[in-house]
């Protein structure tokens, strides 16, 4: 036979396990909005970083389709050293073109011609511009 003192301490036992539930619910749900809000930050740096690379590259095509249009009328498409056809640059990429007879270090992209012979050597050697003599890569 149940007493009903035993039925009272049984209804708060079970209070205090649903009490403790909630409890926990409410660590889980914090710690899920603190995860959420981390996330939502790192959405809007990754927009916001998005929409600047993409503000840079739409100027650097701009200026790509100008120098295209420049080139073009100056040379109808011919480049003047070798009579090599211009071509777009790839965006966000300077390229060293090989070396040949007659090219200048004012032909290479400016990061590329360096302060002083060892430095412009050793960052267009891997085009095969090193060990050139009289190249100008002292620039």
């Amino acid at each position: 036979m149940v007493t009903v003192g035993s039925l009272l301490e049984e209804l708060a036992r079970r209070e205090a396990v649903a009490r403790q539930r909630i409890a926990e619910i409410r660590e889980q749900i914090a710690a899920l909005e603190s995860r959420l809000e981390d996330e939502h930050d790192r959405l809007s740096r990754l927009v916001i970083t998005r929409e600047t690379v993409e503000e840079i590259l739409g100027e650097a095509a701009e200026l790509a389709g100008e120098s295209m249009e420049t080139a073009e009328l100056a040379g109808g498409g011919i480049d003047a050293v070798g009579a090599v056809p211009v071509r777009p640059p790839v965006l966000g990429v300077a390229t060293v073109p090989p070396w040949r007879p007659g090219i200048t270090a004012a032909m290479l992209p400016r990061a590329y011609r360096g302060r002083g012979r060892d430095h412009g050597r050793c960052r267009a050697g891997v085009a095969g511009w090193a060990d050139r003599g009289g190249d100008g890569l002292a620039g």
